[in-house]
């Protein structure tokens, strides 16, 4: 089993930043790739960005240029780094760990941008 602890989501304003991070812990073999998903009221999940073991990293065009994501191997954490964010942003974002047939899933965060 893996266990994964997001923090970092909030209330923001359209433009303003927000930082999400994502702790592993337990059973975690290498390699894996770890990605950001979300989902917003009547929509299906999305994958919002992923980053494989060798830093290969995969981004939904909605959010190129705008977000970054990155891991600390030595931490098994992963990050999400959203800038010039905008209303259409607003979901919970699911921290998500995946190798071979397994998948584990954060609790969610939500963010919110609005003024």
């Amino acid at each position: 089993q893996v266990q994964l602890v997001e923090s970092g989501g909030g209330l923001v304003q359209p433009g303003g930043s927000l930082r999400l991070s994502c702790a592993a812990s337990g059973s975690i073999f290498t390699p894996y790739t770890m990605g950001w998903y979300r989902q917003a009221p009547g929509k299906q999940r999305e994958l919002v960005a992923s980053i494989t073991a060798g830093a290969i990293i995969n981004y939904v065009d909605s959010v190129k240029g705008r977000f970054t994501i990155s891991r600390d191997n030595a931490k098994n954490t992963v990050y999400l780094q959203m800038n010039s964010l905008k209303p259409e942003d607003t979901a919970v974002y699911y921290c998500n760990y995946a190798r071979s047939t397994n998948n584990y899933w954060g609790q969610g965060t939500q963010v919110t941008v609005s003024s």
